[in-house]
C-alpha cells in the first residue's frame, strides 16, 4: 500500500504515520503523543470529516483540514 493521507483512511483500519505538518501543528501532534513511525487505530468517522483515532487507550479527535496534511500508510494486519 502506498502513502495516503488520513482523511482517507477508513474506519478499523490500523495505520502508521508517515510524515506530520510542520510547525506548531507538528508540535501539538507530539504532545497528544502522535508522532512519525506510531502505529495508529482509526476507531470512526463523524460527519463533517472529523477523524477519531486511538493510540495506546487515548481517543483523539482530528478534524478533517489537519487530516488531510497527516501522511499515513496502511498496516497490513
Amino acid at each position: 500500500m502506498g502513502i495516503k493521507t488520513l482523511d482517507t483512511i477508513k474506519k478499523g483500519t490500523y495505520f502508521t504515520i508517515e510524515k506530520l505538518p510542520s510547525g506548531i501543528i507538528k508540535v501539538q501532534l507530539i504532545r497528544l503523543g502522535i508522532s512519525v513511525g506510531d502505529t495508529i487505530f482509526c476507531l470512526g468517522r463523524l460527519p463533517g470529516g472529523t477523524i477519531i483515532v486511538q493510540k495506546n487507550r487515548q481517543e483523539i479527535a482530528i478534524g478533517y483540514e489537519l487530516a488531510r496534511s497527516i501522511f499515513v500508510k496502511i498496516k497490513i494486519t
